[in-house]
């Protein structure tokens, strides 16, 4: 699933193409892409409207239409967001095409397993009211590291877990959080509660240090799915040191990268520079 530097990668594109334009249609080609609307009338409501910019919290994006709503995009493990001109084929898995007044490029939404999904939201203290629990970003000005760092050592569970947790820090997912782990030299199954308020700012400084290369390499692409607006893969993947390298040597020390089982996914760590706790 993209994380925050695919999906900011992707609201930077958004942003150049789309910002000002007057939406003329919108088409719906696949009932489940707009599965979680509750407008009840996804295409009539967007025709007319004029996208005011492009926003993102986390792994999630909305284009506001005005100060009260917005069309709000999550891109689940698959979904696209495409600018293409509009006499350009319909791509295999179209789910939901945008023309504009200006005649210019379509925004398309691809999505092959259609777990992602769009949806006309309202707005709720800035953001869509869908996505109003979700925990400022470590590149929010609103994100506050004091209240993270409390929170963090409240919750009492393993560090990865947490850094999963949107509700208390959005954007991370199971990629950038074994790689900030590799940087601050932390076993994902240390307890949180053990943590000292060093070793967390340590372990956000990797976290916002790898998500930053990462958005300057343009995301992780693992396959084609994960493409940028332009229908373009990101290259951090060359640049990864922990996750997907299992029996790899560890960059630092030499010793091979380990995969564990977590949580029906994998974790990747160095078994010499992430000791395992008792």
């Amino acid at each position: 699933m993209p994380e925050l530097p695919e999906v900011e990668v992707v609201r930077r594109g958004l942003a150049q193409w789309v910002t000002g334009r007057e939406i003329a249609k919108a088409e719906v080609l696949h009932p489940r892409a707009i599965r979680r609307d509750v407008s009840g009338a996804f295409a009539d409501l967007l025709a007319g409207r004029t996208i005011v910019s492009a926003e993102r919290r986390g792994k999630y994006l909305w284009l506001p239409l005005g100060p009260d709503d917005a069309l709000m995009a999550h891109l689940g493990m698959s979904g696209q967001l495409l600018v293409v001109a509009p006499d350009s084929p319909a791509e295999k898995h179209l789910r939901v095409r945008l023309t504009f007044a200006d005649g210019g490029n379509d925004l398309r939404f691809v999505d092959q397993r259609t777990f992602g999904h769009v949806m006309l939201s309202p707005m709720k203290d800035g953001v869509p009211e869908p996505i109003a629990h979700i925990a400022p970003d470590p590149f929010e000005d609103l994100f506050d590291e004091d209240v993270f760092a409390a929170r963090l050592r409240a919750k009492h569970t393993e560090i990865k877990r947490a850094l999963l947790d949107q509700s208390l820090i959005s954007g991370v997912g199971n990629i950038y959080a074994d790689e900030a782990l590799w940087l601050a030299k932390l076993h994902w199954a240390r307890p949180t509660n053990t943590l000292t308020r060093p070793k967390i700012d340590e372990l956000l400084a990797g976290v916002r240090q790898v998500m930053a290369s990462a958005l300057r390499q343009g995301g992780t692409s693992f396959d084609s799915l994960y493409v940028n607006v332009n229908g373009e893969s990101g290259y951090f993947e060359r640049s990864l040191e922990a996750y997907g390298r299992r029996d790899q040597p560890c960059s630092r020390c030499g010793t091979p990268i380990r995969r564990e089982a977590f949580m029906n996914r994998s974790s990747y760590s160095c078994p010499r520079c992430q000791r395992q706790p008792r």
